[in-house]
């Protein structure tokens, strides 16, 4: 199937070229757009000399950093309009590693119409990551799975392959969400759909180089908004529960 790796970037001069060198090398038949936001740093400038060497790689110009819900957003479309059957999100340090991308395109072909790559699954494992930071993301996804019902032990994490036809049918309604809320935010409509949902374990690795863009505005986002799900989902059952 044509696959399209989404690769945002804000600030990643350091890394953006490595990680399109190990997309393309782990996937040769799989082209990847890089979804720049105006970084100050030259990310977009050097994101397009990598292109220039590589007719599978393109990259988007944004003027904007609208957070990374509306970068993938606009990665999405533009894959979308071109056919591609498969789009992929991955972060740009390099904490997902491409070598690992396989698992996810195995899970597609056989059958599935979202697969998650996830750290908390038999197999899944991060490396070099602050204990605070393992507490932050067990504990969301825990509440995430508690409060919408998701069977999922990664909801949260950003590595993941969507069917195409999946995709364009979970865009129709307007997504909002921005940072691990977005990636919570597909899963959910996902599950709830009826889509056929799979996790893979991956290996996680902290970046080694450049600035995390987590920040206590992403986790107070998610919290309240998978709050408001939660009990606007509970709301409509009890209704439901009243009615019958």
């Amino acid at each position: 199937m044509k696959s399209l790796v989404v690769i945002p970037t804000y600030n990643e001069v350091e890394n953006v070229e490595s990680i399109v060198g190990r997309v393309r090398g782990a996937q040769p038949d799989a082209d990847v757009l890089v979804v720049d936001d105006g970084s100050p740093d030259g990310t977009g400038d050097l994101a397009d000399q990598v292109a220039a060497a590589d007719p599978s790689v393109q990259v988007m110009h944004r003027t904007t950093k609208d957070g990374l819900g509306a970068a993938y957003l606009a990665g999405f479309a533009w894959g979308l309009e071109r056919g591609y059957d498969v789009l992929v999100e991955m972060d740009a340090d390099g904490s997902h590693q491409p070598e690992e991308l396989y698992r996810l395109l195995d899970a597609i072909d056989a059958g599935a119409d979202l697969v998650l790559g996830s750290r908390w699954v038999d197999g899944g494992s991060v490396v070099n990551w602050p204990k605070q930071r393992e507490v932050l993301s067990r504990g969301g996804n825990l509440y995430a799975r508690v409060a919408l019902g998701l069977p999922l032990r990664d909801a949260t994490g950003g590595y993941r392959a969507f069917r195409g036809a999946v995709l364009k049918d979970l865009l129709a309604d307007e997504i909002a969400s921005q940072g691990y809320c977005f990636q919570v935010d597909l899963a959910r409509r996902s599950v709830r759909a009826g889509y056929d949902v799979r996790e893979v374990p991956i290996t996680f690795v902290e970046r080694v180089a450049g600035e995390s863009k987590m920040d206590g505005g992403i986790v107070r986002e998610a919290l309240w908004r998978v709050t408001g799900w939660g009990l606007h989902d509970r709301t409509r059952w009890l209704r439901r529960v009243r009615s019958s």
